[in-house]
């Protein structure tokens, strides 16, 4: 007999219930999550309403999908920032140009093989590790102290880590302290 796999609503559910169990546990007070559209931080905002959590917000940059357009819903971010979360709108940490030489050049970028070692573990997790650099280069998040990130693959949240960021000149500083969640089948 084969498991059906979760749907993505059941999946985000999973992961935002991981999200508010570990913060229950101590002082972890910044959560970063990435949003594309900002339906994933809408939803982790209402589930940890009433708590005393910094939530920071990080979608795509201009043009990721088609030129100078955000992916950004307007409804959402209108939500997200009446409630005072910060949206970040910025260069993906690891791709950037990187990408762009790769595609017109061929080969892979030093950058771009930290991402694809990333994705060993799942998309979500090279996404956690991107969203916070990209939050800390910001000034939006600490780097002295424990964050909890989320990412997913595609749309939706599927991992949740809590993790010590740093900024992008001091990348390897960097350090994942707990895998909450991620998917199985990666």
């Amino acid at each position: 007999m084969v498991a059906s796999r979760p749907s993505r609503s059941d999946t985000m559910a999973l992961v935002i219930d991981a999200v508010r169990r570990r913060l229950e546990r101590d002082e972890i007070r910044h959560v970063v999550v990435a949003t594309s559209t900002g339906e994933t931080g809408v939803r982790l905002l209402d589930a940890l309403a009433g708590q005393d959590i910094e939530l920071v917000c990080v979608t795509h940059h201009a043009g990721f999908r088609e030129d100078d357009a955000v992916d950004l819903v307007p409804e959402h971010e209108t939500v997200l920032r009446a409630a005072g979360v910060p949206i970040l709108i910025a260069t993906h940490a690891l791709s950037g140009v990187g990408r762009s030489i790769s595609a017109q050049f061929g080969g892979a970028t030093p950058v771009e093989l930290i991402a694809h070692t990333l994705r060993l573990f799942g998309q979500g997790m090279k996404v956690c590790v991107e969203i916070a650099v990209m939050a800390a280069d910001a000034g939006l998040v600490p780097t002295d102290r424990d964050v909890l990130c989320v990412g997913g693959t595609g749309s939706g949240a599927d991992t949740a880590v809590v993790l010590r960021p740093a900024h992008m000149n001091r990348f390897f500083d960097l350090r994942i302290r707990e895998v909450l969640c991620k998917p199985s089948d990666v």
